[in-house]
């Protein structure tokens, strides 16, 4: 079995497998055939199976977004942990929607009134001083693409979702992590 390197969908390690199983499936086509070779490797730190596909797509994928510290409410975290997961499982669509309710619920946790429209709810995190209004910006992008992720038709790619990912998991940062950090420096 080949070895594979790659981010590790459960420990998050990055590792390089030489241990797991494959199975080669016979393609054929009008003019002769081919072989495509499908791989699980298991993982050399946590002991647990990756599947990749020929074309090389990961399940799990690893994570995207990073553990965000001093999310103050469980719904709020349950949330960005439920955009993560989306996202490991290619899920990108549902990711957008994630970070578009991620958005509401932050907003509704630092004082917002429920039941407002998703502009009002970016304006508030703006207005408050959660974020800088430089930040509106990327603020307004997660609810628009989140917007276009419910409303719309389209699916979405794993460039758009992990924008939207990256964006959020900022928003989180300055809202919780990096204030509490400020008033317990060690």
């Amino acid at each position: 079995m080949r070895s594979i390197t790659y981010d590790c969908g459960y420990c998050g390690n990055s590792v390089a497998s030489d241990y797991g199983y494959f199975g080669t499936e016979r393609i054929q086509e009008l003019h002769g055939g081919y072989d495509v070779t499908h791989q699980i490797c298991i993982c050399p730190h946590c002991n647990l199976p990756t599947f990749f596909s020929p074309s090389g797509s990961q399940a799990p994928g690893p994570s995207v977004g990073g553990d965000v510290a001093h999310i103050p409410s469980v719904e709020v975290k349950a949330l960005y942990d439920e955009a993560r997961a989306c996202m490991k499982v290619n899920a990108h669509t549902a990711a957008a929607m994630c970070c578009r309710k991620l958005l509401m619920n932050v907003a509704v946790a630092e004082g917002a009134k429920p039941n407002l429209r998703f502009l009002q709810y970016a304006d508030f995190l703006v207005d408050e001083g959660h974020v800088t209004r430089k930040a509106k910006g990327w603020v307004d992008h997660i609810r628009k693409k989140g917007n276009e992720a419910n409303h719309e038709i389209n699916i979405f790619s794993s460039e758009d979702a992990q924008r939207l990912m990256k964006f959020s998991e900022m928003m989180l940062r300055v809202v919780y992590e990096y204030p509490a950090e400020a008033e317990n420096p060690s």
